[in-house]
C-alpha cells in the first residue's frame, strides 16, 4: 500500500495556486487599532498568486471536496471566525487573552490551521507564555513542517517547549511528520522588558506567516498616608490613604496595609490595618479613612506598604504621632493640732506634670463635719458639701492653688479632702487630718461654811473643782493640809478621803467633763483660839502645774 504522505511545501504550492490573497507587501494587514479592537488583527497569507484550478479535477468534485474538509474542520478550536478576502480573522477566547487563527492556503482549501493564543496585556518585567497550535486539516500526513518564531526585540525570551533551535531573535521547530486531523503545540515563556507592543510572527516552511500583538503596560502604584502630630491618649488617632495608579494598564487586587507600632491598635483591637482598593486603572486613585487608638503615651512612627496581586509594591512616607497625656498632681495643706475655736487654713494646689494640656481641670473641696464659718479664695462655688474651682486648661508644668479655711466646733480627728479632675487626666485627690483638741480649765474654790468658829465647835470646808474648759481633764487628785489649831472630823464627796497626819488626800477623779463641777467636804473643830487657815492642792493630767486655794478661818474662846 502507498503512504498517503505529502510534502508540506509542495502541497502548500499546489493548493495556493488556487486560492486569492489581498495581502500586504510583508504577508500581514495591518487596519488602525484602537483601546477597543486591539484584539482584532487580521491575518492574511502572502506570496501566492490566484491561479486556475487543476484541470484534471472536476469543479464539482471540487465544491464537494472543500465542503466536506470544512465539515470536517476543528471549529471547536477557534471559537469565531470572520472572513475577509479568504483570509481568517483573530477570535476572542478567555478572558485577558485571545486567540489569533489562519487557515493556509485559503479558508475553502485549506490543509493547516494556525492558531495563536496570546495574552491581550502583560506588565513589564513580568513572566508570561503564549502557545501556537499547528493543525493538519487534511486526511493525509503531512512531512516535513517547519514552524519558526520570530521573536521582537523588547521581549526577553526564557525558554520554548519543546526546546526549539534558537537562532537570534528566531526559534524553529522542525515537525517531521504531522499526521491527519492532528495537532502539533509550541509554548513559548518570557517577559516584556520595556513598555511597548510585542509583535510576534510566525512562519511555516518560509510560505505562511502569522503576527500577533500584545500591549505591553507598566503599572505603578503611589501611596500618600496623613496622620496628625500631635494628639491626646484619649482622642482617637484619624488616618487618611490614598493610592494611586501612576502607570499604564491596570493594578489589580491592590491592598494597602499598615502595621502599627506597638502601643497602636485599631478600634477593634488588631496590630495591623488592612484596606482593600480593588482593582486600579490608570490615573485611579482611591482614598481611606481609618482610626486608631493608643494605649498608651508616646511617638509612634509607621509607615503603609500597597501591594499589587501582580507584586507590585510602593512604601508611603513615615507619619509620627506623639501621643500626650496631662498628668494632674495635687498637695493639700494644713496644721496638724489645733484648738478648738481656733480658724483651720488650708491651701490647694494642682499641677499639670504631664506632657499634654490639661483643659477642664476642676478642683473639689469636701467640707468635713463639725466646722463652721467656712471661708474660701475668689472663684469658688458650693455644691452640695463640695467647694469647687474652674482651673481651665493647665500647661504642661503649670500650677494654680486655692485656699480654704474653717472653724472647728468640735474636738476629734478632723479629716479635709481636696481632689482634681481635667478631660483626658485621672483624677488625684489629697488629704489633710488635724487633730482638734480642746483645753481643759479647771476652777477651784473653797470656802468655810461657818467662820467665825468657837473653840470647841465645828465647820465644814466645802471644796469645788469646776471644768470650765472644752475638753475633759482627767485624775483629778485633791488634797487638803490642817493647821495645828484644827483637827480632823470626817470627809465626803466625790471620792474618798483619808487622814494621815494633819493632810486629808481625796482618791483621784478619773474626769471631769467639760462644764461639770466636783465637790469634797472636810469637817474640822477649832481646839485653840487663832486665826488658822485651810489649804487645799489641786491637780490633774491636763494641768502643767497645780492649783492651790486658802481659807481663812477665826477661832474664838
Amino acid at each position: 500500500m502507498m503512504k498517503r504522505l505529502l510534502n508540506i511545501s509542495l502541497l502548500l504550492a499546489f493548493v495556493l495556486s488556487g486560492c486569492y490573497s489581498g495581502a500586504s507587501q510583508d504577508g500581514f494587514s495591518k487596519p488602525a487599532q484602537t483601546e477597543s479592537d486591539f484584539a482584532e488583527t487580521y491575518f492574511e497569507d502572502s506570496g501566492f498568486k490566484p491561479v486556475p484550478a487543476p484541470p484534471e479535477e472536476p469543479e464539482a468534485a471540487a465544491a464537494e471536496e472543500a465542503e466536506r474538509v470544512a465539515a470536517e474542520k476543528p471549529v471547536a478550536k477557534v471559537p469565531e471566525v470572520a472572513r475577509s478576502g479568504g483570509s481568517a480573522l483573530i477570535a476572542v477566547g478567555q478572558a485577558g487573552s485571545y486567540v489569533a487563527s489562519t487557515t493556509y492556503p485559503c479558508a475553502d482549501y485549506g490543509i493547516v490551521q494556525l492558531d495563536k493564543i496570546m495574552p491581550k496585556e502583560v506588565v513589564i518585567g513580568q513572566r508570561f507564555d503564549y502557545s501556537i497550535k499547528v493543525t493538519n486539516l487534511t486526511d493525509v500526513t503531512l512531512i516535513d513542517v517547519l514552524i519558526a518564531e520570530e521573536l521582537p526585540q523588547a521581549f526577553g525570551f526564557v525558554g520554548a517547549t519543546p526546546t526549539a533551535e534558537i537562532h537570534e531573535q528566531r526559534l524553529v521547530w522542525r515537525v517531521d511528520s504531522l499526521g491527519p486531523r492532528a495537532s502539533k503545540e509550541f509554548t513559548v515563556y518570557g517577559s516584556a522588558d520595556e513598555v511597548d507592543i510585542l509583535e510576534h510572527q510566525t512562519s511555516m516552511t518560509h510560505t505562511m506567516r502569522a503576527a500577533a500583538n500584545i500591549k505591553v503596560v507598566q503599572p505603578q502604584l503611589a501611596l500618600i498616608k496623613v496622620a496628625p502630630a500631635e494628639v491626646l491618649l484619649c482622642d482617637p488617632i484619624s488616618v487618611e490613604f490614598v493610592v494611586t495608579n501612576l502607570g499604564t494598564g491596570f493594578a489589580r487586587n491592590v491592598r494597602v496595609v499598615d502595621s502599627l507600632s506597638a502601643g497602636l491598635q485599631t478600634l477593634d483591637g488588631k496590630s495591623e490595618l488592612v484596606l482593600d482598593a480593588g482593582t486600579l486603572a490608570a490615573g485611579e486613585s482611591r482614598q481611606f479613612s481609618a482610626q486608631l487608638r493608643a494605649m498608651k503615651a508616646g511617638t509612634f512612627a509607621s509607615k503603609a506598604l500597597g501591594v499589587s496581586a501582580s507584586g507590585l509594591k510602593v512604601e508611603s512616607d513615615e507619619t509620627v504621632t506623639a501621643v500626650r497625656q496631662p498628668i494632674l498632681t495635687i498637695t493639700k495643706t494644713g496644721p496638724a493640732r489645733k484648738y478648738i475655736g481656733g480658724s483651720l487654713a488650708y491651701e490647694i494646689t494642682v499641677t499639670n506634670t504631664g506632657d499634654g494640656p490639661a483643659r477642664d481641670t476642676i478642683v473639689e473641696d469636701t467640707v468635713p463635719a463639725g466646722v463652721a464659718s467656712v471661708e474660701a479664695t475668689a472663684g469658688a462655688r458650693l455644691s452640695g458639701p463640695k467647694l469647687v474651682w474652674d482651673f481651665g486648661t493647665l500647661a504642661p508644668g503649670a500650677s494654680k492653688s486655692a485656699r480654704v479655711s474653717y472653724v472647728p466646733t468640735e474636738a476629734g480627728e478632723l479629716m479635709s479632702t481636696a481632689s482634681a479632675s481635667g478631660y483626658c487626666a485621672e483624677r488625684v485627690a489629697a488629704s489633710v487630718r488635724t487633730s482638734v483638741i480642746g483645753s481643759a480649765a479647771v476652777r477651784l474654790e473653797v470656802i468655810d461654811v461657818d467662820d467665825p468658829v468657837e473653840v470647841g465647835g465645828q465647820t465644814t470646808y466645802l471644796i469645788t473643782a469646776a471644768n470650765q474648759g472644752s475638753a475633759p481633764d482627767t485624775n483629778i487628785r485633791v488634797v487638803c493640809t490642817l493647821e495645828d489649831k484644827l483637827r480632823y472630823v470626817a470627809s465626803a464627796g466625790a471620792t474618798a478621803g483619808s487622814i494621815m497626819g494633819n493632810t486629808v488626800s481625796f482618791a483621784p477623779l478619773a474626769s471631769l467633763s467639760p462644764k461639770a463641777k466636783a465637790t469634797w467636804r472636810v469637817v474640822v473643830r477649832g481646839v485653840r483660839a487663832g486665826d488658822v487657815r485651810f489649804r487645799v492642792v489641786l491637780n490633774s493630767d491636763q494641768l502643767a502645774r497645780p492649783v492651790e486655794e486658802t481659807v481663812a478661818t477665826r477661832l474664838y474662846e
